[in-house]
C-alpha cells in the first residue's frame, strides 16, 4: 500500500476540514458586529474576486503539480526548477495585472446600487480593498501546486490552514477595532475585513517560502544529481502548462456551472408552473444554502483530486500501470471510507442540522427537506474529482471535458422536463443524473486506459457499507429518541442542536470504532513501510 499517498491525502484533508470549519465558525461573530446589511456588503466583494482568481491562475497551480510530478519522474529535476522560477514570475505578472484590472474598474463591476441598503461606493470600496489579495494569491496557489507536485502534501496543508486562521482572526479583530476602538463606519469594518484576504494569504505565503528555504539546500542536490537535466524551452513549457491549464479551469468549474444553472434558473422556472415569485425565490435559496452543506464533505475529495493527480502522474511517466491501479483503489476506499458517513447522516439528520446551522430561516421544514434529498450528492461530486484527477494524471484530461458537458446539457434540460412532475425535487434529480453521467463516462475512460477492472475494486469497499449501515441505523433511533424526549421540555432550536450534536456523536462514535477494529481499515492507515517496490 502507497502510505505515503494516504498520508499526503490526511494531511489535506485535515486541513481542507479546519479550514471549512473556521470559514463557518467567524460568520457568527463577524454577522454581530456588522450585521445583515454589512454581511451582504462582504459577500458582494467576493463574486468578482473569485473571477480574477480564476483569470489570473489560469488552473496553472494544478497544472504546476502535474508538470513537476511528471518531470521528477523521469529524473529531470531542473526542469522543476526552472519552471517554478518561471511560474511565479507568471503568477505575480499575472496578480498585478489582475489587481490593477479589478481596483480601477470597481465601479463598473458594480454598475448599480446593490439594492441592500449600501451605496454604491461602498461596494466599490470593498471590492478594492479585496482585491490586494490577487497581489499573493497566484503565486501562493502555485508554490502550492510545486510542493504538491514533489508529493509533499504537508506544507500545502500548513499553509492553508495557516492563511484561514490568520484570516479569520483578521476579520474579527479588525472589524471589531475599527467599530469600537476608532469608532468607525460598517462600511469601513467590512472593508478592513476584506482586505483578511490579502493578509491571510501573505501569511500563507510565507509559510511556504520558509519551507521552500528550508529545503533549498536538499533542492539544488538533487538537480545537481539528476540523471537528466536538460533544459525546457520556456515556449515549450508554456505550451505544456496551458494544455493541462485549460482542462483544469474546464474541470474545477464543474460544481459551481451546476449551482448557477440552478441559481439563473430556478425563479423563473417555478413561477411557469403557478408558483409566487416569494417561493420560488424561497426554494432557490434553500437549494443554495443545501449546497453549501454538501462542500463539506465534497471539500475533501478536493483534496484527494490534489494528493492523487502527481502520485499517479509520476508513476504513469514511469510506465508503473499496476502501481497507478493500486493508488487508484487505495484512494477509492479512502475515499468512501471518510465521504459515506457524510452522506448517509447528512440526510437522516437533514432537519435539525439546517435549523442549528441557519436558524434564521422560517423554511427549515423545506430546507430539511431540500438536504434530504441533495446530501448524498456528495458522492457523486467527489467521484467526479477524483476520476477526473485520475484521468487528468494518465493525459487524458481533455476526454474529462466531453463528458462534463454531456452532463452539464442533461442537467440544464432535466431541470425543466422534470419540473412539473417532481416540483422542489426536480433540479436535485437533474443534478444527480448530470453528474451521474459524467462519473460513469470518467469510470469508463479510466478502465479503457488501463484496463482497471473497476466493480472487483469498488467490491473492496463493502466493509464501509456495512459499518455506515450500522452507524445509520444508530442515528436513526437516538434522531427520533431524543426528538421524542426532548421537545416541550426545551426550545424548539435547542431540541435540533442537541438532536443533531448527539446524534452525530453517536453515529461517528459506533464508526470510529467499527472500523478501526477491522484490519483492512487499519492496513490504510500503517506507517510507511521501508520496503522499496
Amino acid at each position: 500500500m502507497n502510505n505515503k499517498l494516504v498520508r499526503g491525502t490526511l494531511f489535506l484533508t485535515a486541513a481542507t476540514l479546519i479550514s471549512k470549519i473556521l470559514g463557518f465558525v467567524y460568520i457568527i461573530p463577524f454577522m454581530n458586529l456588522v450585521g445583515d446589511e454589512g454581511y451582504a456588503l462582504y459577500k458582494y466583494a467576493y463574486g468578482p474576486y473569485g473571477l480574477m482568481i480564476s483569470l489570473s491562475t489560469m488552473g496553472l497551480p494544478l497544472a504546476v503539480s502535474k508538470y513537476v510530478s511528471k518531470y521528477n519522474g523521469l529524473g529531470n529535476y531542473r526542469a522543476s526548477q526552472d519552471l517554478l522560477k518561471f511560474g511565479l514570475f507568471l503568477m505575480m505578472v499575472t496578480g498585478i495585472i489582475a489587481c490593477a484590472i479589478l481596483y480601477a474598474l470597481a465601479h463598473l463591476v458594480v454598475g448599480r446600487q446593490d439594492g441592500s441598503g449600501n451605496s454604491m461606493d461602498d461596494v466599490v470600496y470593498v471590492i478594492q480593498m479585496v482585491s490586494f489579495a490577487l497581489l499573493i494569491i497566484p503565486a501562493m496557489s502555485l508554490l502550492r501546486g510545486y510542493f504538491q507536485g514533489n508529493q509533499s502534501m504537508g506544507p500545502s496543508a500548513l499553509s492553508t490552514v495557516i492563511e484561514q486562521v490568520v484570516r479569520v482572526v483578521f476579520i474579527v479583530c479588525g472589524a471589531y477595532a475599527v467599530l469600537t476602538m476608532f469608532n468607525g463606519s460598517i462600511t469601513s469594518a467590512v472593508g478592513v475585513a476584506t482586505f483578511g484576504a490579502a493578509v491571510g494569504g501573505g501569511a500563507g505565503l510565507l509559510v511556504l517560502v520558509i519551507v521552500y528555504q528550508k529545503r533549498k539546500h536538499f533542492i539544488y542536490k538533487q538537480v545537481q544529481n539528476s540523471q537528466e537535466n536538460k533544459r525546457i524551452p520556456i515556449a515549450l513549457m508554456l505550451k505544456e502548462l496551458l494544455s493541462y491549464s485549460i482542462p483544469f479551469v474546464i474541470v474545477g468549474l464543474a460544481i459551481p456551472i451546476y449551482q448557477n444553472i440552478d441559481t439563473f434558473t430556478v425563479n423563473a422556472l417555478f413561477q411557469s408552473i403557478g408558483y409566487t415569485q416569494e417561493k420560488a425565490e424561497t426554494i432557490n435559496a434553500v437549494i443554495g444554502l443545501a449546497q453549501i452543506l454538501v462542500m463539506i464533505p465534497v471539500s475533501l475529495a478536493t483534496a484527494f483530486g490534489m494528493s492523487l493527480l502527481p502520485s499517479i502522474t509520476t508513476s504513469y511517466t514511469k510506465g508503473a500501470e499496476n502501481e497507478v491501479k493500486q493508488k487508484i483503489t487505495q484512494v477509492l476506499q479512502l475515499f468512501f471510507f471518510l465521504t459515506f458517513p457524510a452522506a448517509v447522516g447528512l440526510p437522516l439528520l437533514a432537519k435539525p442540522i439546517y435549523r442549528m446551522i441557519f436558524p434564521s430561516g422560517s423554511s427549515y421544514e423545506l430546507g430539511g427537506f431540500v438536504l434530504q434529498w441533495y446530501a448524498p450528492m456528495a458522492i457523486l461530486f467527489g467521484l467526479f474529482t477524483i476520476t477526473a484527477a485520475i484521468l487528468q494524471g494518465v493525459n487524458q484530461q481533455k476526454k474529462v471535458i466531453v463528458g462534463l458537458l454531456t452532463g452539464i446539457i442533461l442537467k440544464f434540460i432535466l431541470n425543466i422536463a422534470l419540473l412539473s412532475s417532481f416540483k422542489e425535487l426536480a433540479p436535485i434529480l437533474a443534478t444527480y443524473i448530470g453528474y451521474g453521467v459524467s462519473v460513469l463516462y470518467n469510470f469508463h475512460l479510466i478502465k479503457k486506459a488501463l484496463s482497471y477492472r473497476i466493480i472487483p475494486e469498488l467490491a473492496k469497499v463493502k466493509i464501509s457499507i456495512m459499518h455506515v449501515a450500522l452507524m445509520g441505523i444508530v442515528v436513526f433511533i437516538m434522531n427520533k429518541l431524543l426528538t421524542v424526549q426532548l421537545t416541550g421540555v426545551v426550545q424548539d432550536y435547542m431540541v435540533s442542536v442537541l438532536t443533531a450534536t448527539l446524534s452525530t456523536i453517536a453515529g461517528a462514535c459506533i464508526y470510529a470504532g467499527c472500523s478501526f477494529s477491522n484490519e483492512q481499515i487499519r492496513e490504510l492507515f500503517k506507517k510507511p513501510s521501508r520496503k522499496v517496490s
